[in-house]
């Protein structure tokens, strides 16, 4: 949303997009089949702004290939929903330093992601469109989820900027939606631009403030609701299988491979991780132990018929050892990192990485509702759970869980939601974890302090409120001028931090 609440329209002429969709082509930034999508659209666009269709539908063409589509339905409810003047503004204050705090964390981040770059460039490089956040053109985002949840996020988003522009008096013209052919790009709230001029500046950062912070409170209040539906889903054949089986190790030697499903040890039943790590404990190298497997076929991604396999275990420690190749330097290393993880001589070693419980993928989100942990516990991991989850569709390939691993699980035939049926929750599963994503990466990066992005501005203006406490007495304009230089070369600064690491990514 800009500063004014003003859409601003550039040239319709075409030679400037001309230029960005050859250069995007030449560099290998945008594929050819999006280039080809987007000069249709650009062509039909053209054709229905010179009929007059698009302005009798009330729409408008922006930046050349931007379909405005503006409404004002939205304004009674807005009316209703923001009647509660002295709520709103007591969220919008909320909003200021949640924000500002946000913001800090933002910058610290891009600076550490800035410095790791430069010292440690990275050797492999992405697609460009990785760097993008596109639905269905990103390799590592799907369309219809991904869409529809943008679409959710932006309006809320410019939604909660309406809401404190009438909690303070501003009047709120029209709400409306960008697009570019099906894809969102954006979302507005027009405020008429007198009032956002004339608002005192507390206000137009709470205004400002309310955007990003409803996407972060929309992150964790969706993050409670796919704990709970989480907590629904239980696995269809209780154990543990492993993600990784060992070249030559006891694993391997007894034909046991990648997804099977581990049951039971020497007749001993195994229904989590807990219960595999117990049952590990009381054995040593060298026992011959007779495990019982589901085995996976990983072509048709189907269990077959349990059976049992007879497993001579390894040396936990004498395998890292061997890693090191009798480096005597790396010896040493190994020796002290493995005393202080408190592996000795003879524990007892499968030889397999990664062992999971069935429910791996979705105890992620439902230690909300388990009563092992603490209240503290809970709410440390709730506020880490958005950073760690951002590189699960680059990990599953645009999927929000392993593959395998979600044929392991089904619906609790207890839970309150079970007459759905496995396959419509983990659907509602996929879609409420696209929301917790792109409600967190917006709000998150809406506060870089980047003028025309929320942060910029929220920035810009709260440097103007220091500056006039500070500089009691001086020229209102020459603050005013200060404040300005510091938004710009914040602008700067922050553009060139954030820029470096993504080109030395694509390059």
């Amino acid at each position: 949303m800009g500063e004014d609440g003003e859409v601003t329209e550039t040239s319709g002429f075409p030679f400037f997009w001309i230029f960005v969709l050859a250069f995007g082509v030449y560099s290998n930034i945008l594929p050819a089949g999006l280039i080809i999508g987007l000069a249709l659209w650009y062509t039909m666009l053209i054709y229905l702004e010179s009929s007059g269709f698009l302005k009798r539908w009330n729409l408008e063409r922006v930046a050349g290939v931007i379909l405005m589509i503006r409404t004002t339905r939205g304004r009674v409810f807005l009316e209703y929903i923001s009647k509660n003047r002295k709520f709103w503004r007591i969220y919008g204050e909320f909003s200021i330093w949640l924000c500002f705090l946000v913001m800090f964390s933002v910058v610290a981040l891009m600076v550490l992601a800035f410095v790791t770059s430069i010292n440690s460039p990275p050797q492999g490089s992405l697609p460009a469109t990785d760097i993008l956040f596109i639905p269905g053109v990103t390799s590592f985002v799907p369309f219809w989820w991904p869409a529809l949840a943008l679409i959710f996020t932006l309006l809320i988003h410019e939604y909660s900027h309406g809401i404190q522009a009438r909690a303070h008096g501003m009047e709120v013209r029209s709400f409306g939606l960008l697009v570019a052919g099906p894809i969102p790009v954006g979302a507005f709230a027009e405020p008429e631009q007198m009032d956002m001029v004339l608002a005192p500046r507390r206000e137009r950062m709470r205004l400002f403030a309310a955007g990003p912070s409803i996407n972060l409170v929309a992150t964790f209040v969706f993050l409670i609701v796919i704990g709970f539906l989480s907590s629904g889903f239980v696995a269809t054949n209780p154990g543990v299988h492993p993600l990784a089986v060992i070249d030559e190790g006891g694993a391997d030697e007894a034909g046991i491979k990648s997804y099977d499903i581990i049951t039971h040890v020497d007749g001993n039943a195994v229904t989590d991780y807990d219960s595999f790590s117990s049952q590990m404990d009381s054995l040593e190298a060298g026992d011959e132990v007779i495990f019982t497997i589901i085995p996976y076929n990983n072509e048709e991604r189907i269990w077959g018929e349990s059976s049992d396999v007879l497993v001579t275990l390894g040396d936990k420690a004498q395998y890292y050892l061997n890693l090191c190749d009798n480096d005597q330097e790396c010896l040493d290393r190994t020796a002290d990192l493995l005393e202080s993880y408190g592996i000795g001589e003879g524990e007892a070693f499968l030889g397999v990485n990664s062992p999971r419980s069935g429910t791996y993928q979705t105890d992620r989100f439902s230690f909300i509702f388990e009563e092992r942990y603490t209240l503290g516990q809970k709410a440390l991991t709730l506020l880490l759970t958005p950073l760690s989850i951002m590189g699960t569709p680059m990990s599953y390939d645009g999927q929000t869980m392993d593959l395998h691993e979600r044929g392991m699980i089904e619906i609790d035939d207890g839970f309150i939601l079970s007459s759905l049926g496995t396959d419509n929750l983990l659907h509602l599963f996929d879609f409420i974890f696209w929301l917790i994503w792109v409600n967190f990466l917006l709000g998150f990066l809406n506060l870089l302090p980047i003028i025309p992005f929320d942060g910029g501005h929220m920035l810009k203006d709260g440097a103007h409120s220091v500056l006039s406490r500070i500089m009691k007495g001086s020229n209102p304009l020459r603050v005013e001028r200060i404040a300005g230089s510091i938004g710009g070369m914040t602008t700067v600064v922050m553009l060139i931090i954030v820029l470096i690491p993504i080109m030395m990514l694509i390059v």
